[in-house]
């Protein structure tokens, strides 16, 4: 597993920080956020301890030639390969190995820089690496490169879902044949002017806790006004269970279903019935096998919007009945913000940190539940308990749904 995030750029800092309830969320400081009406986001750190530090992944003459969230794969993907131990694979295992990196909006950032630059330079001062350096496959293209790895190659682009898509066809093309490895993920660098000023129009985003930014991400709070806006990248390497035996690799878990949909009904608010994250939820669980009994831990979409946690919540106490009341459901985003295409990817990795260690994380700032959100959302507190098998959530505009069902 490899992590860059505003809680910190490691897997083990991310988590420690995750579990003491630290929030990576601040107010917005590398550009003039004036007249933008949301002026915070969680934001990778570039300093200190957890901080994330691009030249030990990539040259300076690299990174011009590429947008950030390029840079940010990169460096969840060395530590993920160099976690799993795939860097040492023959030239055989690397014709097998696929790279699926997705991102929601992909290289925003150097699109909103160049057009500028074009606007106020002219044609000629273009960077010759602009079209390369923003789109989303070039993500998994790069990591692919570096590593020699020559199985299929591609991006899935479905906003914030893109990191569970991800993850879910590298299972998929495992457990089918088409492959023996995977490195899987997403990637997303969408703090800048054009992709804080798009949300902020589009009224998504968090405006009334400015001035208290670790505050503003406070999923099925009464309080809540819109999600927080986040940056980094998540990724994990797959193989079969009998390949990782095998080679005496770390096992943290492992896959056992996956489920997608679509509302069919807008194109950002989802469905007033909840129903296609009814039939995500639903169809991981038929592909795992397992009834809803067995889940003890769901790390939910829980972005901290009005309308999306309430359907959130309707779904699960659809798909759950009587079980939902006997397991705990927290959303991380209240710490570290919404990292749109890397949120599930990311995600997927607390999870495996879930199983691993029987505490399941804390939904922070959620004082005030809203009326009927009545289960174990596990608020303000981390709390320990026996987690076998989990559930992890993702939904993106578009009506787009992904479920992963991961266990011990």
């Amino acid at each position: 597993m490899g992590v860059v995030s505003p809680l910190g750029c490691d897997v083990d800092k991310m988590w420690s920080n995750l579990i003491a309830c630290k929030s990576g969320i601040r107010q917005i400081d590398t550009f003039d956020t004036a007249g933008m009406a949301s002026k915070i986001a969680g934001m990778v750190p570039t300093l200190g301890e957890t901080g994330f530090n691009p030249d030990a992944y990539m040259s300076p003459m690299e990174q011009r030639r590429v947008d950030k969230f390029i840079v940010y794969a990169i460096g969840a993907a060395s530590q993920a390969l160099e976690d799993s131990g795939f860097i040492n694979f023959s030239e055989a295992q690397k014709e097998n190995t696929v790279v699926f990196v997705g991102s929601g909006i992909g290289g925003i950032s150097r699109i909103y820089d160049t057009s500028v630059t074009l606007h106020d330079e002219g044609a000629r001062r273009v960077n010759p690496f602009f079209i390369p350096s923003v789109l989303v496959n070039l993500a998994a293209g790069h990591i692919a490169i570096r590593y020699g790895l020559k199985g299929a190659n591609y991006s899935v682009v479905s906003a914030c879902a893109s990191g569970i898509h991800s993850i879910g066809e590298a299972f998929r093309y495992i457990r089918d044949g088409y492959a023996d490895y995977a490195v899987a993920g997403g990637a997303e660098y969408a703090v800048c002017p054009l992709g804080v000023s798009g949300f902020s129009s589009a009224h998504a985003l968090s405006t009334k806790y400015n001035d208290v930014p670790e505050t503003a991400s406070r999923p099925w709070d009464k309080g809540r006004d819109g999600f927080v806006i986040g940056e980094g990248s998540g990724i994990v390497t797959l193989e079969t269970l009998e390949s990782a035996q095998k080679r005496s690799a770390h096992i943290y878990g492992e896959i056992i279903g996956y489920g997608a949909s679509c509302d069919a009904y807008h194109i950002t608010t989802p469905a007033k019935d909840a129903s296609g994250a009814i039939l995500s939820m639903g169809r991981a669980l038929e592909d795992a096998n397992i009834s809803c009994e067995a889940i003890d831990y769901i790390n939910a979409h829980g972005t901290s919007t009005p309308a999306g946690d309430e359907a959130e919540i309707n779904a699960v106490k659809t798909v759950f009945g009587k079980h939902v009341y006997k397991l705990n459901m927290s959303s991380t985003k209240s710490s570290m913000g919404h990292l749109l295409g890397a949120a599930g990817a990311v995600e997927t990795i607390v999870c495996l940190k879930t199983l691993n260690s029987n505490i399941a994380p804390a939904t922070l700032n959620l004082n005030e539940p809203d009326e009927g959100f009545n289960i174990n959302l596990t608020p303000n507190v981390p709390q320990e308990r026996k987690i076998k098998c989990v559930m992890n959530n993702s939904f993106g505009f578009g009506g787009t749904n992904g479920t992963l069902i991961l266990k011990k």
